[in-house]
């Protein structure tokens, strides 16, 4: 018991991250369900609100439960951080959108292969974001 102590306080911060980014993809397929429910988006222009709307949904819940529950932040300056948080991600969406365009478009390497490697690539970076531009601690 004294070891899953010991490695829960070691790696507590991405155990929270990881739960937190599951909770977070579950609001975001939750909110594109919803917006298929109400549009059409077999249309191309449809489609592309549903995916802004769902974006805009996965960001601003991970922003408040990355915040609240995974790096704690007492930081005075929530508005700099929201500009900071939104502006990592905007980030990578383009390295996602960068990925998935090189991987399956051009290399040919399958587009769920692709998807994982972007998933891994993606949420890596979006921690090095929050851990070290978002939310640093002050010395």
């Amino acid at each position: 018991m004294e070891k899953i102590k010991e490695l829960w306080k070691k790696y507590e911060e991405i155990i929270r991250y990881i739960i937190v980014g599951g909770m977070t993809t579950v609001v975001s397929w939750g909110t594109y369900a919803v917006c298929k429910f109400f549009m059409d988006v077999d249309n191309a222009f449809w489609m592309q609100v549903a995916v802004i709307i769902r974006w805009v949904a996965g960001v601003a819940f991970a922003y408040v439960t990355n915040r609240i529950f995974v790096f704690k932040s007492k930081n005075g300056s929530v508005l700099k951080e929201i500009v900071k948080f939104t502006s990592s991600r905007v980030v990578t969406l383009f390295m996602d959108m960068f990925i998935m365009w090189l991987l399956p478009g051009v290399l040919g390497i399958n587009d769920w292969i692709s998807t994982f490697i972007s998933a891994v690539l993606v949420t890596v970076t979006n921690y090095i974001f929050s851990k070290f531009l978002v939310f640093r601690k002050k010395k």
